[in-house]
């Protein structure tokens, strides 16, 4: 028998990665290492639907395909350190796995603020085992909450312990806006304006020094001297790409896995690398290798990758172009919703309002020596049709570099 595809990671990315193989044409066996007791689940409602107890945490576990029935899961296990010249992976219970192909799904984490203080009452949002704990804490009478980063996650939290009727919810960011990095400052000024609208309360410009409390936080100080009174915490102050694993191996691990335009890891046709924990070069805009950290990317990294390493291992070839995919997010908070396609953020010198106003239902245009990269809708309905019907027109667009 074929030594078998080890997918190190068993979450969305790790199993698209098993239906891609087989879609891929791949028939050898798979193993799935994944360290949570869960078969993959969506994430993304963690810190909306289901923090808010609008959707059970049953309802998001994915159903996989039946071309993977036959997958080898190794749940409650993870990776701990890589062999690449020998193709082993030692998994952290001592078990050594040998594979002739490698998928690096490991994902992110999100880390954790180094200051003193209780660590009881603070929270993180990245699991189910986080969500359950979180929503917990949430539903508490008069609670107080403190969310420490105004990214997605940290907006997305505030806007639902608004509405589970917490008696002061409070963002704290060193940036000066919500959201300004992936938005600018046009956009995310608007935000801001719509979350104090609806109760959310904002401390910007400075960071945490420090927690108050005895067993448990009460409070959270910052850098500007201000003490805000807390009963819950929750830290949402970006991701560590989980790659210790493969330290070692001579790859560039900087931020998350450098990966060549197909997805390819360390020049190396036997491991490849999907989901976001990937930093790789997109050919539809400037080459630079970036990871990105949004809900598609799990399945449009699996595809390609996939048919390469099936390729490889089945001794066939796939003429594949570059690695070329249009980034898509979308954001749920309070009763509005953030759309986005194509690249905002490397337009953010030249923002447009396309469509409506900033006030209400407004479609964003970001360029690049006038050409348009990325749109991002704010608002209901209507918004979100507005930047869906630009897809086309991005996804036609020459490469930046051409």
């Amino acid at each position: 028998m074929s030594a078998p595809i080890v997918v190190a990671g068993a979450s969305m990315a790790g199993l698209r990665a098993a239906e891609q193989l087989r879609a891929a044409g791949w028939n050898g066996p798979i193993t799935l290492v994944g360290d949570e007791p869960h078969m993959p689940y969506n994430r993304p409602p963690l810190s909306k639907e289901v923090l808010a107890g609008k959707a059970s945490f049953e309802s998001l576990a994915f159903r996989p395909r039946a071309a993977v029935a036959d997958v080898e899961w190794r749940l409650g296990t993870k990776a701990v350190r890589a062999d690449l010249d020998r193709r082993i992976v030692e998994l952290d219970d001592g078990e050594v796995l040998r594979y002739g192909g490698l998928v690096v799904a490991t994902g992110m984490r999100p880390p954790r603020l180094r200051c003193p203080g209780p660590a009881t009452g603070r929270h993180t949002v990245r699991t189910l085992a986080d969500a359950r704990d979180l929503r917990e804490a949430l539903t508490g009478p008069g609670v107080r909450v403190v969310v420490v980063g105004a990214g997605f996650i940290g907006c997305e939290v505030a806007a639902t312990a608004v509405a589970l009727g917490a008696a002061e919810v409070t963002v704290v960011d060193p940036l000066p806006l919500p959201m300004v990095g992936p938005l600018g400052e046009l956009l995310a000024k608007a935000l801001r304006d719509r979350h104090e609208q609806r109760g959310v309360r904002f401390a910007l410009g400075t960071g945490v020094t420090g927690f108050e409390g005895d067993d448990r936080v009460t409070g959270v100080a910052l850098a500007d001297g201000t003490v805000l009174a807390a009963d819950v915490v929750v830290e949402s102050v970006g991701s560590v790409a989980n790659t210790e694993w493969l330290d070692g191996n001579g790859l560039d691990l900087t931020d998350g896995v450098l990966t060549d335009e197909h997805l390819r890891v360390g020049g190396r046709p036997d491991v490849i690398a999907v989901g976001d924990v990937a930093r790789f070069p997109n050919a539809r805009y400037d080459g630079v290798p970036r990871r990105v950290e949004h809900w598609s990317i799990p399945t449009d990294t699996a595809k390609h990758a996939a048919r390469l390493l099936a390729a490889h291992l089945n001794g066939t070839e796939a003429d594949l172009a570059p690695f070329a995919p249009l980034p898509t997010f979308w954001s749920d908070q309070h009763d509005f919703r953030l759309q986005s396609f194509g690249a905002p953020a490397l337009g953010k010198e030249d923002v447009r309002v396309l469509e409506g106003d900033l006030d209400g239902d407004v479609l964003v245009g970001y360029h690049v020596a006038g050409r348009l990269v990325g749109v991002v809708a704010l608002g209901g309905q209507a918004a979100a049709a507005a930047a869906a019907r630009h897809r086309a027109e991005l996804l036609k667009q020459p490469a930046l570099t051409a």
